[in-house]
């Protein structure tokens, strides 16, 4: 306690320290399997599948993947939205003690090849409306195994695809042939240790493309368990048969990952899957449901909900609310207080399985406050520039972090992990205050990331792309403060002598070769780009002259 003085703000139910099962993330499905067998473990638009089912289906995929081949350490991507295809082909793939590789489905085929090449993938789960990008992927990338599925295949009452209607290529398989070729719905005799790797997520930073972290099963089950002890102050209260969560956030996103995905596993919860955020179309599936145990989101969400005709009616129905992924507004964080809703936040990274604080569900809060780490984590604050002393209380500095939540390393970057992560201690690149009631304050980034409604951007990776421009001399994106998704991306643009170009050039530019979230949402002309005496373009003070100028108006 002495050491973790934060550890006094815990609500009654959260231990100082847990006793993490020692077992592979996937034995979590064995916890409803044999409680709950007949209790759906998700909802998908009114269809519904027990979990005894979903296990019996994760073991015939994993048989499956098997019979093709696959063997434990192999890397295979998840290029699907939250359907039930997902958790089924996820948990498969962990059973054979395979490495999970998460993609964005709206990743470009550079930021595909990307993703493939660094990981060195040799099966990928994929989905009809992706198929171009997929084949164009596989014409640069040799996958020795593409598994393809269209997501109204698990929604009773539609016509279901075959390889032939989604015109396969030779040699590509179809997901529920695939799993209906295998009877055998008996666990598979793979050993997988604690230790094993099990996902790589993908983060990134200024200096680079996105970087894979590598989590373990250990990190996942610790994780997951952190999540539900933190919250069970209130989810807890709802009996098991009547747990559900709402599964919105992106389940190839760590925070829905971990958060949603496997915190419903664990408290045998029904995932009320949602593959996009449709506001009409979530409105009218949550309304179906008289009540919610556990709604994790980010603030683009929470804000699109209750400012809905329907919002505060369905908000009385919500036992919990998790915001995360980008700073909760004050004035959203009062709308939720007056609605009478429980609600927490906090702070995490890929590289730390998703959490690391929070605010107690039942405890103090402070606006604008990360809060205080979570059970089994210890935290340091040190100065920015060196990154060895320790700062005095309410100065700030880096937080670096110790937890059995940080990733094993970036897979396949030696030098990305020795500079990241020392002696057990993970550089975040944050740039924290710590106050008298040891509650932790974000006041910078290190790292240029900007968060635009809960999704990570990191601006290099864009800038790179501005750069391909033939008519681009220099460009940078740089994050500004938008209402709706928290921040978003304005790009500057210096051109060539003797060239011009608009806006609307730029941004098409940069929509063939960025997922949509990253596209910038606005672009400025300038004769110049503000330098540091080395040439460095100073981010800062555009970002400063963006938010002088939303002061004045």
């Amino acid at each position: 306690m002495e050491s973790r003085p934060w550890q006094r703000h815990y609500d009654h139910n959260v231990p100082l320290t847990i006793r993490y099962p020692r077992i592979p993330l996937q034995n979590l499905l064995d916890i409803p399997s044999g409680n709950f067998p007949d209790k759906a473990a998700f909802n998908f638009y009114g269809t519904e599948m027990t979990f005894r089912e979903l296990r019996s289906s994760v073991w015939r995929m994993a048989n499956a993947l098997a019979s093709l081949g696959v063997r434990k350490g192999e890397r295979v991507g998840m290029n699907l939205p939250n359907c039930p295809q997902y958790l089924i082909a996820n948990y498969a793939a962990m059973c054979l003690g395979a490495v999970v590789v998460n993609m964005n489905p709206m990743y470009t085929p550079a930021e595909l090849k990307h993703a493939a090449v660094k990981t060195g993938m040799t099966t990928l789960f994929t989905f009809d409306m992706v198929l171009p990008a997929i084949r164009e992927l596989c014409r640069e990338v040799d996958i020795a195994r593409v598994i393809v599925t269209r997501p109204s295949d698990f929604i009773n009452g539609m016509r279901r695809s075959t390889r032939e209607s989604l015109e396969l290529e030779p040699g590509w398989h179809h997901f529920s042939e695939l799993l209906e070729g295998c009877p055998q719905a008996v666990r598979p005799r793979v050993q997988v240790a604690p230790e094993d790797p099990c996902m790589i997520q993908f983060t990134g930073g200024t200096t680079g493309l996105p970087k894979p972290a590598l989590l373990t099963h250990a990190n996942l089950v610790a994780a997951t368990f952190q999540c539900s002890l933190w919250g069970a102050a209130t989810s807890g209260l709802t009996p098991p048969e009547r747990r559900n969560v709402v599964a919105a956030l992106p389940f190839f996103h760590v925070y829905g990952n971990i958060v949603v995905m496997n915190w419903a596993i664990l408290n045998c919860a029904t995932q009320i899957l949602i593959p996009r955020f449709q506001i009409d179309e979530i409105v009218a599936t949550l309304a179906k449901f008289g009540q919610i145990t556990f709604f994790p989101a980010v603030p683009t969400m929470i804000t699109a909900l209750l400012n809905h005709p329907r919002g505060e009616e369905l908000a009385k129905r919500w036992a919990l609310l998790n915001s995360g992924g980008a700073p909760m507004p004050l004035e959203l964080i009062e709308q939720v207080k007056d609605m009478g809703v429980s609600f927490t936040e906090g702070w995490g990274m890929s590289e730390t399985t998703s959490l690391g604080t929070g605010s107690p569900i039942l405890g103090m809060k402070k606006a604008g406050s990360i809060g205080v780490p979570f059970p089994d984590t210890d935290i340091r604050i040190v100065d920015v520039k060196e990154g060895v002393e320790d700062v005095k209380r309410g100065e700030p500095g880096e937080l670096l972090i110790k937890s059995p939540l940080v990733m094993k390393e970036y897979f396949g970057c030696p030098q990305d992990t020795a500079e990241q992560l020392r002696g057990g201690w993970l550089s975040t690149g944050d740039i924290v205050v710590r106050d008298e009631d040891d509650y932790l304050f974000i006041v910078d980034r290190k790292k240029d990331m900007v968060i635009a409604g809960g999704y990570n951007i990191y601006p290099r990776e864009i800038d790179e792309v501005l750069f391909e421009h033939p008519k681009v001399l220099e460009a940078v994106s740089v994050g500004i403060p938008d209402e709706y998704r928290g921040e978003t991306i304005k790009a500057y643009v210096v051109l060539r002598p003797g060239e011009t170009a608009t806006g609307a050039e730029i941004v098409d530019f940069c929509k063939e070769r960025l997922a949509a979230y990253k596209v910038p949402k606005s672009v400025e002309f300038r004769e110049s780009l503000p330098k540091s005496a080395v040439g460095k373009v100073l981010r800062k003070i555009l970002r400063d002259e963006e938010e002088a100028k939303r002061k004045r108006s």
